[in-house]
């Protein structure tokens, strides 16, 4: 992924003093134009960014002659991609300059180039039954004929017929649109973390260029772009680290109020996937980081463009001091039109925040006149309320506001026939929205995307390191407060700590932990999980150290013990395997107490030792007074059972632990869908390699271990395992995945009848239905949980576990999780 150099040496005639001067400058690949050392211009071809603006009138005593570099990137605004926007980037795939020029600006043609255009649209869109049309169209029709294009002095009598109209003010009760520039730059998606580097400063450059041109523009950075309203504070971080002149620009315009920080987070992460721990730290990082930087915290959360928003959200967001929550993604529901645009979102403990959808459905706004009577047509809380957000500039692979977007809405600021248009700030639209919230509705629960639920399984090795990391940092967390409360020497790693998180809190994107993302940004994430693994093993060991150093020290005619911690709330009894001599494994069943140790000298008896047999059929059972199973020679659960109800769990001539491989080829986006017809392409699992053989007799543990083939090319080796007191049976599956374009799940169907299943989510749990009643119930064919999901009846129930998975689904009696 590269840049290369170009050194511009530029002398302006004399004869052009008095004129307005720009360098243009047009090429496949994204630019920034260096100035006396400074970024000073982003230029991007895609983002109708094509000129540095040299003067506005050239003046005797500035300089004719000068030099400038422009820094060319091998990448357009949405990657390097071959064919299609959506695609991987092509090693092949060549960037050219088309235009290097020195040019005079007619800014009085541009001018009246705008009011036409405005004039025309008025015409076209606002109908035949609306009088408004004909007067625009009309005044365009006179403003043609006065003006004749060889003589620049019949210009500002076509303008006077444009302004006529213009000014022709609104009633009362017109809605009103709070305009807020905006910038979404993808911390990584279709190029890398490094890429998005230069993606900020080049659109963060360009937007502080109009602020100082245009004083009433607001930006909102959640990504850490500029003013309009969106930051995120890691790109605000990296433009801080590797452009230190444009950031003391940036913090000039957020003290005037222009360059508007908002979001709270550190990035604008996944809604769904994260633990609540790492949402926590997503805001206590990201509001921290505004608070130290720009001397406030921020009162909106904004993720616009996220798969989806867990209902625990709007009680993270309440704790974190965040009252206000804007997004647009719900608008790409596949099935269900979400029925709100300014609501209340009540979440799962009850706390409520104030939420809006901008009704334009995009955070990409050009500030046209469509987009201007969309925004009020498609408002689906008219009559509640009478004003919403528009966010305008390219986005997604940078770009942000142009002047031509700015000069199209002061035409319309208070235009009859169009609503109200008017630059605003985030704070000033909510802060409308409160005074008008009397008659808002309130949602309880998730916000569920109908769409890209493909992303809670893609990339399954980021989702792995993902969980993993998530609990090494709790772990060391736990330590070293311990080590810390014992007192000595040990000092709380707490910078290496927050180093830690802020790499798996950046790998948290919502284009990275999805998995919707290229492979380069897949192997940058892969690295941070393997130092956030290397680091923190050293943590926890220094950690452990210092708590329990003395417990480690042998004691001379002592007897050889095991130390044992337990980082979690409550006690535990579980069998633990270490490695013996010559690789053998010892296995010892031991109590450790909530958040404490045990010193293990003499491991417990259990009450019962793990039976395991082999029938005459080939199955195999297992038992080990707390359950009893029964597996055949496929692997398949056929009986499970609690010892002590004798309540089978399985159904008659049904197979738990069935896998089963369907189609995988939705509609439109590869990575991030599964359809739901992908559901009548299901195919069990049958080819068996290596059937059920005993690999551990019984006593502390017993086990079974077996092999399939997957599709043409994929195997999967499975171990399941029955140890000494536990209440459930585990299953260690590994799969060499070759498949293309097929989706592996496995299935446990359950003797349990419930309308709900219950699912985990981040600090607490909530149901969905197992029915497809409505179509808001079937759009949910694939749903996303975090540790488990149980379906549960009166005094009985059964719960599917797993260490590193996010997709699940329960429909009528079958548990099911996507691998």
């Amino acid at each position: 992924w590269r840049t290369c150099w170009f050194k511009v040496e530029l002398s302006i005639p004399s004869a052009w003093a008095g004129r307005e001067v720009h360098f243009v400058w047009e090429s496949d690949g994204e630019g920034m134009v260096w100035r006396d050392a400074q970024p000073v211009q982003g230029l991007t071809k895609e983002g109708e960014k094509t000129s540095y603006i040299l003067t506005s009138s050239l003046k005797e005593t500035e300089p004719h002659s000068l030099t400038l570099y422009v820094e060319l990137a091998c990448n357009g605004l949405f990657g390097a991609g071959k064919g299609s926007m959506i695609a991987p980037p092509d090693a092949d795939r060549r960037f050219t300059l088309s235009k290097a020029e020195l040019v005079v600006f007619n800014r009085d043609v541009y001018e009246l180039l705008v009011d036409l255009e405005i004039l025309l649209d008025m015409a076209r869109l606002l109908g035949e039954e609306n009088q408004r049309s004909f007067q625009a169209l009309y005044t365009a029709n006179q403003m043609v004929n006065v003006c004749d294009v060889m003589d620049p002095s019949t210009f500002p009598a076509a303008r006077d017929l444009a302004a006529a109209i213009f000014s022709q003010r609104n009633g009362e009760s017109q809605h009103t649109i709070h305009a807020v520039g905006h910038c979404h730059i993808d911390s990584a998606w279709l190029w890398p973390y490094e890429e998005t580097i230069r993606k900020c400063a080049r659109s963060w450059v360009t937007v502080v260029r109009l602020m100082e041109c245009n004083p009433e523009l607001t930006f909102a950075c959640s990504q850490l772009r500029p003013i309009s309203v969106l930051w995120q504070a890691q790109q605000f971080e990296w433009v801080r680290s590797w452009y230190p002149g444009l950031y003391a620009q940036i913090q000039d315009f957020v003290a005037k109020g222009q360059f508007i920080p908002v979001g709270g987070t550190w990035v604008e992460m996944d809604g769904n996937l994260p633990s609540g721990e790492s949402m926590v730290r997503q805001f206590l990082q990201g509001q921290r980081f505004f608070q130290e930087q720009f001397g406030r915290i921020c009162s909106e959360f904004w993720l616009p463009d996220t798969f989806g928003y867990s209902a625990q959200l709007p009680q993270l967001m309440r704790g974190c001091g965040i009252r206000r929550f804007l997004t647009q993604k719900l608008s790409w529901n596949l099935v269900n039109t979400f029925p709100h645009h300014t609501f209340f979102w009540e979440g799962i403990d009850g706390s409520r925040v104030l939420t809006h959808f901008p009704p334009g459905d995009s955070y990409g706004m050009h500030g046209r006149v469509e987009e201007m009577l969309k925004t009020v047509k498609n408002n689906k809380d008219k009559g509640r309320v009478n004003h919403s957000a528009l966010l305008f500039g390219f986005g997604d692979g940078g770009g942000g506001p142009t002047q031509k977007m700015l000069d199209r809405m002061k035409r319309m600021s208070d235009t009859d026939g169009l609503p109200r248009v008017q630059m605003s700030t985030p704070d000033q639209l909510f802060s409308v929205l409160e005074k008008e919230s009397s008659q808002l509705c309130t949602w309880v629960g998730e916000l569920f995307l109908e769409l890209h639920n493909g992303t809670y399984t893609t990339q399954a090795q980021i989702k792995k390191g993902n969980r993993e990391c998530e609990r090494i940092l709790h772990d060391i967390e736990v330590l070293s407060t311990l080590a810390v409360a014992r007192g000595g020497a040990f000092k709380y790693p707490a910078s290496q700590l927050q180093r830690l998180w802020r790499l798996l809190l950046l790998n948290q994107f919502h284009d990275v932990l999805p998995g919707s993302c290229i492979q380069l940004v897949v192997e940058d994430a892969l690295q941070y999980y393997a130092e956030i693994r290397r680091a923190g093993a050293q943590l926890q060991e220094e950690a452990v150290q210092s708590l329990c150093r003395e417990l480690l020290q042998p004691k001379a005619g002592s007897a050889e013990s095991i130390l044992v911690l337990n980082t979690l709330p409550w006690e535990r009894t579980e069998v633990i395997s270490r490695s013996g001599p010559a690789g053998t494994e010892t296995l010892a069943l031991v109590t450790v107490p909530s958040m404490g140790y045990a010193i293990v000298r003499e491991p417990l008896l259990p009450p019962q030792p793990v039976a395991v047999r082999k029938q005459e059929d080939g199955s195999i059972t297992m038992e080990n007074g707390v359950i009893a199973v029964c597996l055949d020679m496929m692997g398949h659960l056929t009986s499970l059972r609690l010892v002590g109800s004798e309540r089978e769990s399985v159904p008659d001539g049904c197979y738990a632990n069935q896998f089963a491989l369907f189609d995988d080829v939705p509609l439109y986006w590869d990575a991030w869908d599964v359809m739901d017809y992908h559901l009548e392409t299901r195919k069990p699992v049958t080819t068996l390699l290596k059937p059920l053989e005993i690999t551990l007799a019984g006593g502390l543990r017993g086990s079974a271990s077996f092999s399939l083939q997957i599709g043409k090319s994929s195997t999967l080796t499975q171990k399941i395992i029955l140890d000494a007191t536990c209440p459930y049976l585990r299953f260690l599956t590994q799969v060499e995945w070759k498949e293309a374009h097929k989706f592996l799940k496995v299935e446990f169907p359950v003797q349990v009848r419930s309308t709900n299943a219950t699912y985990e989510i981040q600090f607490g749990h909530l149901q969905r239905p197992t029915h497809w009643n409505t179509s808001w119930d079937w759009a949910r064919f694939e749903v996303w949980a975090h540790k488990w999901l149980d379906l549960s009846e009166h005094g009985f129930g059964v719960a599917l576990l797993n260490d590193c998975k996010y997709g699940a689904s329960a429909h009528r009696n079958v548990l099911s999780l996507s691998l």
